[in-house]
């Protein structure tokens, strides 16, 4: 599933060639999406200048003024790119927004968990993500409400960073990643951890995000940014993938383990499951 990097990716791909441009036709495909798509909504599309492009989440927010806001959501293999209009359609593609200037935006979603929907009006769609009850940025969250967040959570530290009402952006795939680069076992209670070890894994996820958004993301699958271009983050992953192979920063193995139904792969002997365990002592840079 596309991460915050991804989408961030996706986001400044499309800003310098779709902001300004007017949407002049839109086309649905037959099959159903997660988040399926009205046609009524596309009185409110057809004319519409786009204003702006940001991200919330998972989420991309492309701006219309004042008919609205499409919110896009990619899911598990979702792709939002922009293309000529005269250029080949591919297959799975589900939504085609036509732009002045021969370009258009496509969604293209092999699986459909994603989609777009629009949200009439200047707070329609932040109605909408608040009733999702998504936590903070990482960048964002305040180190005492992590410090709460974790003390009072029974759970391991994994499933806490996958779920998106305490931190948002961060799915199998980065919090292993940092993870690993703070030397903590996914398995730890969060109730478990020291303030430092918090405060470590929270730096850590932030350097990790920031360093997967400066190489375009991760592509293991199907992920391309809103250029089509994949993503080179994969190259640099530390753990996740990496199950059996050497660990980087000492004798050790990647293993992999499920933790509430969802995989984790760590290095045992960098990130131990004893409270305040030193492990190697090694630091990802």
């Amino acid at each position: 599933m596309p991460e915050l990097p991804e989408v961030e990716t996706v986001v400044r791909d499309l800003r310098p060639v779709l902001i300004g441009r007017v949407f002049l036709g839109v086309s649905h495909g037959e099959l159903k999406l997660r988040h399926a798509w009205n046609p009524d909504w596309n009185r409110f599309i057809i004319g519409s200048k786009v204003h702006s492009i940001e991200r919330r989440a998972k989420w991309i927010v492309i701006d219309l003024g004042a008919p609205g806001t499409v919110l896009v959501h990619l899911g598990m293999t979702g792709q939002l790119t922009t293309q000529p209009a005269d250029f080949p359609m591919a297959d799975h593609v589900h939504l085609r927004f036509q732009c002045d200037a021969g370009m258009d935006l496509r969604y293209r979603d092999i699986r459909r968990f994603g989609g777009a929907e629009f949200h009439a009006g200047p707070n329609g769609w932040k109605e909408r993500l608040k009733q999702a009850g998504l936590g903070p940025e990482p960048w964002d969250m305040k180190k005492s409400d992590w410090l709460a967040a974790l003390a009072g959570s029974r759970r391991p530290i994994k499933s806490i960073l996958l779920d998106q009402r305490v931190l948002v952006g961060l799915g199998n795939i980065y919090a292993d990643e940092s993870l690993f680069q703070a030397r903590i076992h996914p398995l730890r209670l969060g109730s478990s951890l020291q303030p430092k070890e918090c405060g470590r894994l929270l730096v850590s996820a932030c350097s990790v995000l920031d360093r997967a958004i400066a190489s375009r993301g991760s592509t293991i699958r199907d992920y391309v940014g809103g250029s089509g271009l994949r993503g080179g983050y994969q190259e640099s992953l530390a753990v996740y993938g990496r199950e059996g192979m050497d660990c980087g920063a000492c004798a050790g193995t990647v293993v992999r383990q499920v933790i509430s139904g969802r995989s984790a792969h760590f290095c045992p002997s960098c990130q131990p499951i004893e409270p305040g365990g030193s492990g190697s002592g090694h630091v990802v840079p």
